[in-house]
This record gives structure tokens, sequence and C-alpha cells, in this order.
């Protein structure tokens, strides 16, 4: 594993929850409101710790997950109602964003073209951005939400649309490893995110400033 990688690569795709910043706080309050608007799950109670088992799903698999009692409409339903309830309560309370995000990405922008990929409901990169006046850092993004794809193959459209020819992608669970192998773009691993990657990354950071030091 490099413990340098400047030079390397032409390009930066991040993931967002648990890389850029952690809403599972808010997320959850959200879809909280959202569940005591329905009778049937008025004894469902929505942690941080719920939040963050999930994050990384696609929003399908997560009420999935979350609820696999419920029929097919009800999961609708609710999944409906989390999703409003979601972009309604991250409008006004927001997430937290990492420590020397801002600064860390105005030097990376100076060096490489950046990008995000997430497995997020349409808009939701969009409030990120706009929330926190970030849409300078970036030139464009892919989610879940748009296409109903998979992570991986939003990662290639990213790469393909963008003529990128040594892209690497920033994410924080194993799924996101995942979804970069399988769309053949190396990965690091941002361990002080939700999840646990052991192997296979070409670097770890334990801080999102890091990234200064190894690119």
């Amino acid at each position: 594993m490099d413990s340098t990688l400047k030079g390397k690569y032409d390009s930066i795709i991040f993931d967002l929850d648990g890389t850029l910043w952690d809403s599972t706080e808010t997320i959850a309050r959200a879809w909280q409101a959202a569940l005591n608007q329905v009778p049937y799950m008025s004894h469902e109670v929505m942690t941080r710790e719920r939040v963050r088992s999930i994050t990384g799903m696609t929003y399908d698999k997560i009420f999935e997950k979350l609820f696999p009692t419920l029929d097919a409409a009800q999961r609708a339903e609710v999944q409906k109602l989390c999703s409003v309830s979601e972009l309604e309560i991250l409008h006004k309370q927001g997430g937290t964003l990492y420590p020397k995000l801002a600064e860390t990405l105005e030097y990376l922008g100076r060096r490489y073209n950046l990008y995000i990929v997430s497995n997020c409901q349409n808009g939701y990169i969009e409030l990120f951005l706009d929330l926190n006046n970030m849409h300078h850092h970036f030139l464009a993004h892919q989610c879940y939400g748009t296409k109903g794809n998979p992570k991986a193959d939003n990662i290639r459209d990213i790469v393909e649309d963008n003529s990128l020819v040594s892209p690497v992608y920033i994410g924080d669970t194993m799924g996101d490893y995942d979804a970069a192998t399988k769309a053949g773009v190396p990965f690091i691993f941002a361990s002080y995110g939700f999840g646990v990657v052991e192997s296979g990354q070409v670097a770890t950071i334990d801080s999102f400033e890091a990234l200064k030091e190894i690119l």
C-alpha cells in the first residue's frame, strides 16, 4: 500500500456519507418524523446507529433491510415519506462536515478534477453542495436516485462522461471498495467513516486532511 500517491491520478471521485460529511443524526430525526406519520410504524424507533448501519446501501435496499416485514406497498409508502422528510429537515439542520474539508478540497481542486458518486436519493448531493457552498469544488456528480443504477455503473459514468484517464475513488465502506473495484478504479479507504475495509485499497486515511499528504 503506497504512502504517497502524488502524480498517479488525474481525478478524484468521492463518496459522500462517511467520507465528506456525517448526516446520520439529522437523517435519524427526519426518518423518525416520517415514521410517526404512519400508524403501523408508530412502534419503530429510528436511531443514529440504525442509520449508520445502512449507510452506503442503495436507497431501495436501505428500506428492505430496515423494515423486512413490510409488504411492498407499505415499504414504498414509508420510503417516500422518509425521502421527503430527509430532504426537508436536512435543508434546515444539515450534517457535520469532516474537519478541514473545505481547505482540503481547495488544495485537491488545484491539482485534480473532483467528482462525487453516492448511493443516495436524487437531490441529496445537490443539498450537500447548496448547504455548504461546495458547488465550485466539483465538476460533476452522480447518484443512485438519478437512474437507479448501482454505484459501480455510476462511477463508470463519471469516468466515461468526463474522459477520466487515471481516477481514484475515496469511500468508507466495503460497498464503496467493491463498487470502485468493479468499475476498475483504485480505492482509498476513509477509515474515519462508517465501515471497515481490511485489504485491497491503495491507501488508508484516518482523516480527510490526510489526503493532502498522500495526494
